[in-house]
């Protein structure tokens, strides 16, 4: 008797958490997004300044570093060498 009064209050507590899930799941999940997109929103706020202000000056040119002239490296750095087969 007492195994039967086990099984029917595991059945009764995994159906009430069944239940609820279905009820609050949804809530939960919306609320975690919604902290999640103002988490995002700060940290990534900053980039949509940026772009703002790079469309106000189209049109213009603007160079943030001077190209470094270094001439091309034409000296060799090794020899080939050809190797045989030998049979």
């Amino acid at each position: 008797m007492a195994f039967l009064k086990t099984i029917l209050i595991i059945l009764l507590v995994y159906y009430l958490l069944k239940i609820l899930a279905r009820w609050f799941a949804p809530k939960i999940f919306s609320y975690a997004a919604k902290k999640t997109e103002e988490r995002f929103r700060e940290n990534f706020g900053g980039f949509s300044q940026q772009t703002q202000t790079n469309e106000e000056k189209v049109g213009d040119v603007i160079i943030d570093k001077k190209p470094s002239k270094k001439p091309s490296s034409s000296k060799k750095v090794g020899e080939y060498i050809e190797f045989e087969e030998l049979d």
